[in-house]
């Protein structure tokens, strides 16, 4: 194992890993299964994308965060929020605890709270541990991660193909699409997100929030100059406060999660040997060879 000489966590993003892997792997119809039945497809996909990702930026410590459960605050403040998601693939569903006993196996702290959701837990540790002095980056192909930004924690957007990734601190994402982290909450509160299912101002567009957003700086600063607004526009975000407020709440990540987890119990440090007997239980004898 390598030696780190600046200490720095990577916060991974799990569901997003898990969720991009299965689909990945499964666009031909193929489900990779062991022979006993099991389905695996997306839990070796997951290792790639975070051994690549282990590869790529160095970190000396690296946490998993996952969701627990599709019911969370967010639900109980707006009913429809993700309603329009449909049912896990049943052969995706075993995989949920299978991938959580593979980053066990790489001694990687499964990070989860019942009520929240993987996002939460990553803004707060990543407040966390940025408060701490360490660098943090999170790994994630959800653009919304970007309100998590700030000197110490900057935001790895997982494209396509292997090592691609857009890495954002708070001077690329001003100079890419001329917001600040904050901003991005803003943007989401007029706009809504269709993915979560939540409107925002009826009528109001990305072109449009954004122009808003950059023009008066913040929700705060729009609403003090709607006088000044076109009358279409105005009449719309007049109709629609309530979904406004509600809507960029449902956006804004919280970095307040009752949770526990140790900068020192993230070191990543595996044991090749643990690593290499979950990996023949699961079959997956081509990934052996990744770790030496």
């Amino acid at each position: 194992m390598s030696e780190f000489s600046t200490p720095k966590i990577m916060l991974v993003d799990g569901m997003a890993l898990l969720f991009r892997a299965y689909y990945a792997s499964s666009y031909s119809g193929y489900i990779q299964k062991t022979s006993a039945g099991l389905p695996t497809n997306a839990v070796h996909g997951f290792v790639k994308y975070l051994w690549d990702a282990v590869q790529t930026f160095r970190p000396s410590h690296v946490a998993c965060c996952w969701d627990m459960g599709s019911t969370t605050f967010r639900t109980e403040k707006f009913d429809g929020y993700k309603a329009n998601r449909g049912a896990p693939p049943d052969e995706l569903i075993p995989q949920f605890d299978l991938v959580k006993e593979v980053a066990a196996s790489f001694r990687i702290p499964n990070v989860g709270i019942a009520g929240y959701e993987a996002d939460d837990c990553i803004g707060t540790l990543a407040r966390q541990f940025g408060a701490e002095g360490t660098d943090v980056l999170v790994l994630t192909g959800d653009h919304d991660m970007l309100q998590l930004i700030d000197e110490r924690v900057s935001v790895a957007i997982m494209k396509k193909g292997a090592s691609n990734y857009a890495v954002y601190t708070p001077a690329t994402l001003l100079e890419e699409r001329q917001l600040t982290p904050q901003q991005v909450v803003d943007l989401k509160g007029l706009m809504g997100d269709t993915s979560d299912n939540y409107p925002g101002v009826k009528g109001i567009g990305e072109k449009t929030a954004l122009k808003l957003v950059q023009q008066y700086g913040s929700v705060e600063g729009i609403l003090a100059n709607l006088a000044e607004l076109p009358k279409g526009v105005r009449g719309k975000i007049e109709a629609e406060l309530e979904m406004l407020h509600l809507s960029r709440d449902l956006a804004r990540i919280r970095c307040d999660v009752p949770l526990a987890c140790a900068f020192e119990d993230c070191l990543w440090a595996y044991d090749r040997h643990e690593v290499i007997s979950k990996f023949e239980e699961l079959e997956f004898k081509g990934l052996k060879q990744l770790i030496g």
